[in-house]
C-alpha cells in the first residue's frame, strides 16, 4: 500500500512540477525556488525510450501522507521517488529528403521510321496447260491377206511360180505329179525351173510378201483366191497382165480336177499358149 501511494505521489509530483500541491494551514510559505531545489530533476529520457507510451494509471483521489503534527510539512527527502514516466512525445512528420535535381541531357528525338515501300506484286503468270496428249490410237487393222503365210519348194531360175492350196502331205508329192510335169514340158520348162508355193489358210497371199522371197514374173494359180492382186480382176483360164508390177497371171481349176477332165485341159492349154508362146 505504501508503494502504491508513493507511485501516485511521484506521478502527481511529476505532473505538477514546480507547483505546490498543498500547504498546511499556518505553515510558513516556502519560496518557490526552495521547493524547486528540493525536488529532484528527472533525468532526460532518450527519444527512443519515449516512443512507446505507457498507459497511464487511472487517476485516483489524492491521498496525503498522514500528518503527524499540524503545521509541519512532511519531508519529501525521505520518500523514494521512482523515475518519472516519460512525457508523451509527438514525433513530427518526417519529410523524405528531396533528391537534388540533376539536369538530364535531352535525348535526341528519333526521326519517325520511314514507311516501307510497297511494290505492287506482279500478277502471277497464267498457268500454261500442258498440250493435250492424244490418246494412244489403236493400230490400224491389218488386212488378213497381209498375214497369210506360205511354204515353198524348188528354185526360181526362170521366175515362174506354181501357186496352189493343198494339205502339207499332198504339197510335198506335187513335184512328182505326172500331169504337172507334162504341162511344164509343153511350155519348154521343167520342174527345176519353177517354184512351188503352197498358200496357208483361206485368204490369198500378198504379192508384196511373196516377192520378198521369190522374184516372180509369171504365176500359174491352180485354185481360187490365191493372190491378192488377182482377186476379182481375173477370169479362169484367161491370162492377165499387170504391167505396173511386171506380172503375168493365169488362173485355173485345182490340179486334181484338170488332170481327169479333158475339156479343162484344153482350156488350160489355150491360156498357157497366150501367156508364154505368144507373149
Amino acid at each position: 500500500m505504501a508503494d502504491d501511494q508513493a507511485a501516485k505521489l511521484a506521478f502527481l509530483q511529476n505532473f505538477y512540477t514546480n507547483v505546490t500541491l498543498y500547504m498546511p494551514l499556518g505553515a510558513p510559505e516556502q519560496p518557490t525556488e526552495a521547493v524547486a531545489a528540493a525536488t529532484p530533476t528527472p533525468a532526460p529520457t532518450p527519444l527512443a525510450a519515449a516512443l512507446p507510451i505507457a498507459a497511464a494509471a487511472p487517476l485516483a483521489p489524492t491521498l496525503a501522507a498522514p500528518v503527524s503534527a499540524p503545521g509541519k510539512l512532511p519531508s519529501l527527502a525521505g520518500l523514494s521517488t521512482p523515475a518519472a514516466a516519460p512525457a508523451p512525445v509527438v514525433s513530427a512528420p518526417v519529410t523524405p529528403p528531396v533528391a537534388a535535381s540533376v539536369p538530364v541531357a535531352a535525348a535526341p528525338i528519333a526521326s519517325p521510321p520511314e514507311p516501307p515501300v510497297v511494290r505492287p506484286t506482279p500478277p502471277p503468270a497464267p498457268a500454261v496447260a500442258p498440250p493435250p496428249v492424244a490418246p494412244p490410237t489403236a493400230p490400224a487393222p491389218v488386212a488378213p491377206y497381209l498375214l497369210t503365210t506360205f511354204t515353198t519348194l524348188g528354185s526360181n531360175a526362170q521366175g515362174v511360180v506354181v501357186l496352189v492350196r493343198l494339205p502339207p502331205e499332198q504339197f510335198i508329192k506335187l513335184t512328182r505329179n505326172v500331169f504337172l510335169n507334162k504341162l511344164l514340158q509343153a511350155i519348154n520348162l521343167v520342174m527345176a525351173d519353177v517354184v512351188l508355193v503352197n498358200v496357208d489358210g483361206p485368204y490369198p497371199v500378198a504379192l508384196q510378201n511373196l516377192r520378198k522371197e521369190i522374184a516372180a514374173t509369171h504365176i500359174l494359180a491352180f485354185g481360187k483366191n490365191l493372190l491378192d492382186v488377182a482377186v476379182r480382176t481375173t477370169q479362169i483360164y484367161e491370162p492377165v497382165q499387170f504391167p505396173t508390177v511386171n506380172l503375168a497371171y493365169l488362173a485355173g481349176a485345182e490340179v486334181e480336177l484338170i488332170e481327169y477332165d479333158v475339156s479343162l485341159k484344153k482350156r488350160l492349154w489355150g491360156g498357157l499358149q497366150r501367156m508364154f508362146l505368144h507373149a
